[in-house]
Order: structure tokens, then C-alpha cells, then sequence
């Protein structure tokens, strides 16, 4: 559905994204990375478990949370990549550890 604009010189880095390797560039948010994948949705609901996708890329609509390296509920469109970070889609709410 999407794909990102050659940006010449541009550093790349690797993301893991449910354990599969996908390559970015540096600056690059989480969510513009998975909005490009076969299955660009980032997280399920808390009810119905249907799958959401980012939406306003802006940090309004809290559609785009997704688990980075074990933390959930981060905003992936206000997260920028680096190299080796491990994004997990979010399915339900967050679980909490006591």
C-alpha cells in the first residue's frame, strides 16, 4: 500500500519486526516502517481483537501502539528507529507486571 520515497545516502538500520528483519532508514518512525509491510496494522483491540493501523502519524489517535524491545504501549509514529530494535504488534491492552 505504501513505500518509502528513495531518500540517496540516507543510513539504513535493521528493525525486527515480529522477529522479521526489515530494513529502514535512520529517522524513520516506527510506524511510517509498518504502514509499508505486507500487514501494516500495529496493534489489536482490547475487545474485539480486530486489527488497527496508524492513522494521524501525529501522536493524536493512539492507533499505531506497538511493544518495543519488551516496553508496551509506545507510539510508534513518535518513535524513531535504530538499528536491532525489536517492535512486537500490540495485541490487546498492554499487560502490566506487578
Amino acid at each position: 500500500m505504501f513505500r518509502k520515497l528513495h531518500n540517496p545516502g540516507a543510513a539504513t538500520v535493521t528493525i525486527y519486526i515480529d522477529g522479521c528483519a526489515v530494513t529502514a532508514e535512520a529517522g524513520e518512525s516506527i510506524a511510517a516502517v509498518m504502514l509499508r509491510q505486507p500487514t501494516g496494522w500495529s496493534r489489536t483491540t482490547s475487545i474485539s481483537q480486530s486489527q488497527r493501523a496508524p492513522y494521524c502519524m501525529m501522536g493524536v489517535c493512539f492507533e499505531c501502539l506497538v511493544a518495543v524491545d519488551g516496553k508496551g504501549s509506545l507510539q510508534g509514529c513518535l518513535t524513531p528507529v535504530r538499528d536491532g530494535m525489536r517492535v512486537t504488534r500490540q495485541q490487546g491492552r498492554r499487560s502490566l507486571s506487578a
